[in-house]
């Protein structure tokens, strides 16, 4: 794939050979982000796992200090009380069969997180074909199958992430935008990997972060250094 000549330009300023201290590296990424909009910098982390055991299965939610920095939309499948409670908590969609509808019938994906209290997990079981693929299907261990709506709406929207390995052992999660500086970057890079640290299996053997980068959107990585880390 031929690089644009700003991502080339930007390329040069780092060196691939080595490690970068996390205020460093964001710097770096600061100062390679060209484009004309507020890219999302990117935490990209390579584990010494094997996705395909269950033992083997990284994945939680964090909050991030600083947030996201991305507005996001909130769907709850609830009913009774918690309709009130979910959508006094800020969320965007509260509802139950007529939204499961709504997703079969007309495709309808204008949400970005999905709750669920636990009795609606039945209902919303009939779409986790169509939920699933694209990672929206409320799980207990991110905290999106929950009783307290309130709670869960109000930590996605103050900037809850959730972490997952994806089938080449990979976690890729968003850490912010460009605009934050180095120093909200990295105070929410620590929050996810002191996440990840702690949720090593115990399965895991040898070496478990085997490699860190952070980028932006459109800029190249910068590989960190996870001495500190492990």
């Amino acid at each position: 794939m031929r690089k644009g000549k700003k991502y080339v330009e930007s390329a040069k300023l780092i060196d691939k050979s080595k490690l970068y201290e996390p205020a460093e590296a964001f710097d770096l990424v600061i100062q390679t982000s060209k484009a004309k909009f507020d890219e999302t910098v990117e935490l990209h982390i390579k584990l010494g796992v094997d996705s395909r055991h269950a033992d083997q299965q990284v994945r939680g939610a964090v909050v991030l200090p600083h947030g996201t920095g991305k507005t996001v939309r909130v769907l709850v499948f609830a009913k009774g009380d918690n309709v009130k409670i979910a959508e006094e908590a800020g969320a965007d969609y509260v509802g139950g069969e007529e939204l499961v509808a709504k997703i079969q019938n007309e495709n309808w994906f204008e949400f970005d997180v999905v709750v669920a209290t636990p009795d609606m997990m039945g209902v919303v079981g009939r779409i986790g074909r169509v939920l699933g693929p694209k990672g929206l299907m409320p799980n207990p261990k991110a905290g999106t199958v929950t009783p307290d709506v309130a709670k869960a709406v109000a930590d996605i929207k103050a900037g809850k992430i959730e972490y997952r390995l994806d089938k080449t052992n990979i976690i890729h999660c968003p850490i912010g935008k460009k605009s934050f500086g180095v120093e909200k970057l990295t105070e929410n890079f620590d929050t996810v990997m002191a996440a990840v640290v702690k949720a090593k299996p115990s399965a895991a053997k040898g070496q478990y972060l085997r490699s860190v980068s952070v980028a932006s959107t459109m800029g190249p990585g910068v590989k960190i250094n996870t001495a500190r880390l492990a």
